[in-house]
């Protein structure tokens, strides 16, 4: 069996940690200065993200581990014409308390930034909410998508299929238990199910350009829980 590998791009579209060359592939394609490289281990991928750079120079070949010599700083992430980028984060402080969300959407040189929240609420659905409104803003489009996230409940639900399996069950997990947190989950569901939209992770606090706005934008917003609404779709639950 193949060890599995990590592909660091510090510098292309979504800057970031790829586990195939697929996805890493589809970010520094026809990407002017891109810089990547793949490591057998995360804590050598991302040590290298922090700093880059070639110990020699690489001929340019159609492999993982060829990229250009020129270096470049690594750039905030910019959408190819095609592709819209949304970056979402959401929390609660005490969770649950007051709670925030930011979304930062990259479409070229073109950015939107969006901000909400609610006076109690939790983490959880207020990651789900930033990919909701940032869904929403975008609305019906035949682009294709990337909504990066630090959030693992939101990539492995829509990803893995959880959410979907929930509500197949009747908003069920499978041990029998009800699942959380359906109101949400159901509208980003029917959100996603016309769009062509990938869901990715992205680890949080890591220096993550567009990650760091995003909390940034939640965190502003959470502070000002005495002049937000209560999350009616949570308090009626407790």
């Amino acid at each position: 069996m193949a060890s599995m590998k990590f592909y660091a791009v510090a510098v292309g579209r979504v800057p970031g940690i790829y586990t195939n060359w697929p996805d890493a592939q589809s970010q520094v394609s026809g990407f002017e200065g891109a810089m990547y490289k793949s490591f057998t281990t995360r804590e050598e991928a991302e040590s290298w993200c922090k700093k880059p750079s070639y110990n020699t120079v690489v001929r340019k070949r159609c492999k993982p581990k060829d990229a250009p010599v020129k270096k470049t700083a690594p750039p905030k992430p910019k959408g190819d014409g095609k592709t819209l980028h949304i970056f979402s984060d959401g929390g609660a402080i005490g969770n649950p308390g007051p709670g925030g969300y930011g979304v930062v959407i990259v479409d070229g040189k073109n950015r939107t930034e969006l901000k909400g929240g609610y006076g109690y609420t939790t983490n959880n659905r207020m990651e789900l909410m930033g990919c909701i409104k940032a869904l929403e803003h975008v609305g019906a489009t035949k682009r294709p998508l990337i909504v990066t996230t630090d959030s693992s409940y939101v990539v492995n639900g829509i990803s893995k299929g959880w959410a979907e399996g929930w509500r197949q069950r009747g908003w069920k997990k499978s041990d029998g238990k009800p699942a959380v947190n359906t109101d949400l989950w159901a509208k980003l569901l029917d959100l996603c199910a016309p769009l062509a939209v990938r869901f990715q992770w992205v680890k949080g606090h890591a220096g993550h350009p567009e990650n760091e706005r995003c909390d940034a934008l939640a965190n502003t917003t959470a502070r000002n829980g005495k002049n937000l609404e209560l999350d009616v779709g949570y308090v009626k639950n407790l």
